[in-house]
């Protein structure tokens, strides 16, 4: 039997068969023994041990396409990447490693302003205006207004959605305005399990349609992108590749060069002077990391 791992919590596993409903798994040691951790998102194999109490062991972890480390997923089609618009104010370093992480792992990106009912439209043109030509999906929401609410509904359809961004910011509210039935899967875990579900502790996958499942995460307050070279940083900034051909010098780390492509573009209003202090943040982090 097939299915899909929707949360694992204390060494249970607790798979998704379509049509059949959640099985409460363990990894067999084999895993263990190669050095593999079943993840959230994975697609396995199990065999039935008690079909009554819907019990079962994962015997085998099929291909996956891709991985994340932050947060530790597999299969992910897409991320939905949600900061407040305010309380708590969106730090835009913050979203920028996020994005620079997905965009290292080839993962399409949606940039979500949840509780855009809390700012006027002056602020959300601010917020518009620094993304503006970054080439990513941007979507405001509001879960008290229903603001953007059917744009996530038919972004999310038929894909399996990573939702992630720092606590606070209304992911899991969000996550059930736009799909109710995910209080129940939730619900039938946490029976299994016998703990309530106030905050997102745990990574956790509900299934909300047909080939549609959406991935809750806990909120994160930093950021480390593991393996990016600081030369390659400025590939991962979008914005940045239009006017990197203008610098003078070849491997250009548009910091401290004269006449580079990329500075004058920031000068020019053509790259928003945010992004690009978000740029010279993690180019100093990495390259303070591999001095020492």
């Amino acid at each position: 039997m097939t299915g899909k791992i929707v949360k694992g919590i204390s060494g249970f596993y607790y798979v998704h068969v379509a049509e059949s409903g959640i099985y409460q798994c363990k990894a067999k040691g084999i895993f263990r023994q190669k050095k593999m951790k079943p993840l959230v998102g994975d697609n396995v194999k199990i065999e039935i041990t008690h079909e009554k109490d819907m019990e079962g062991n994962i015997i085998e972890i099929l291909p996956r396409k891709n991985e994340l480390v932050r947060p530790m997923v597999s299969n992910i089609d897409q991320a939905l990447i949600m900061f407040a618009s305010a309380v708590p104010k969106p730090n835009f370093n913050l979203l920028d490693r996020f994005l620079v992480m997905m965009g290292f792992q080839n993962i399409p990106v949606t940039i979500c302003f949840n509780k855009s009912d809390q700012i006027d439209d002056e602020e959300q043109e601010r917020i518009s205006a620094i993304y503006r030509n970054t080439g990513y999906n941007l979507v405001y929401t509001s879960t008290y207004d229903n603001e953007g609410l059917d744009e996530i509904r038919d972004l999310i359809k038929g894909k399996t959605s990573a939702v992630a961004g720092p606590s606070g910011v209304g992911k899991s509210s969000l996550i059930n305005a736009i799909c109710p039935e995910a209080n129940m899967e939730t619900g039938e875990i946490s029976a299994k399990i016998e703990r309530g579900k106030n905050t997102t502790r745990h990574t956790e996958l509900v299934p909300v349609g047909e080939d549609t499942y959406i991935m809750d995460t806990p909120g994160f307050s930093s950021l480390v992108i593991p393996g990016l070279e600081k030369e390659d940083l400025w590939r991962y900034f979008p914005e940045f590749i239009e006017y990197e051909k203008n610098c003078r010098f070849i491997g250009c780390s548009h910091i401290n060069e004269p006449d580079c492509g990329v500075k004058d573009a920031v000068r020019d209003g053509f790259i928003s002077k945010e992004r690009y202090k978000g740029y010279r943040l993690i180019y100093k982090e990495i390259n303070d990391e591999k001095r020492f």
